[in-house]
């Protein structure tokens, strides 16, 4: 299919309303969850995507379950989507959320890696260095060692290595599974990150009005990112919207500062533009 100067410049505007959106979910989610448990929060948004998602499917004529989630692709992609969604949830409410924003924009380089792995890509030594180089921002953010390290910050690196997994997975999912049908398995899969959480540390409660915006904004950002992210992926080359990707980050940074009064330090903002950079690089290499 013939791409266009035109399709591309709508397909990187809808990547960057994507980044939008799922940055605006993420400060709501750590908004919600100064408030009500972290599980319940996760809960309220996995079954309000879950029943958009049904609905949109069933109006697809779809069925809402595809026979494929069965599969040992589809389960290890489930398996992934709920450390994701557990541990990116419990980073951006426990750490800052601009520095567990940057960590997850290494996920294109674990990708990466993952595609060598599992799908036998060729990597040379340049797009090599480039991930060893994105791997160096990682450290950068988290500093290892006595001074500087926060251990709270794993929580977001797992968050990034179940992301990674889901993106490998839905590279292997099978053609015939609508991204309709994938939708409604990862709110399912984050639904049932929500009850793990919740197990653990109990203490539902019955929001207040307000809170109850705050969820349903949750919900009507997090399918509109999801649906963003789809048509920009479907309109221009992945090789012109895929750089759009780290918008997010610096959205997430500036929402950070804004709205809780982050400020990030000069490691994390210097490990941030390596990140960035060397996944600019893998995608031009690619």
């Amino acid at each position: 299919m013939h791409t266009g100067p035109h399709d591309n410049l709508r397909g990187a505007a809808w990547m960057v309303a994507a980044m939008a959106g799922f940055a605006v979910e993420d400060m709501l989610i750590k908004l919600a969850a100064q408030q009500l448990p972290v599980g319940q929060v996760i809960i309220t948004f996995g079954l309000g995507g879950l029943a958009v998602f049904s609905a949109l499917t069933l109006r697809a004529g779809q069925p809402i379950l595809h026979g494929a989630i069965r599969s040992r692709a589809m389960v290890l992609r489930s398996v992934s989507e709920v450390v994701g969604r557990l541990f990116f949830a419990l980073a951006i409410t426990l750490t800052p959320l601009s520095s567990a924003s940057a960590i997850l924009q290494a996920t294109p380089l674990v990708v990466a890696l993952g595609a060598v792995v599992f799908f036998g890509e060729h990597v040379g030594w340049r797009r090599w260095a480039a991930i060893a180089v994105g791997f160096g921002g990682v450290l950068m953010i988290l500093r290892p060692g006595p001074e500087g390290f926060d251990v709270l910050s794993i929580l977001a690196v797992i968050g990034m290595l179940g992301f990674a997994g889901r993106d490998l997975g839905s590279r292997a999912a099978p053609r015939g599974m609508s991204n309709l049908q994938l939708g409604v398995l990862g709110f399912a899969m984050l639904t049932l990150s929500g009850i793990v959480i919740l197990s653990v540390t109990g203490g539902a409660v019955m929001p207040a009005p307000s809170v109850w915006a705050i969820l349903a904004g949750i919900i009507a950002f997090g399918v509109f990112a999801y649906n963003a992210l789809t048509k920009s992926m479907r309109l221009g080359d992945i090789s012109v919207v895929a750089p759009f990707r780290y918008s997010r980050l610096v959205l997430a940074m500036g929402l950070g500062v804004l709205v809780f009064g982050e400020r990030p330090d000069m490691w994390t903002i210097a490990g941030s533009v390596v990140i960035v950079l060397s996944g600019l690089v893998l995608i031009k290499r690619g």
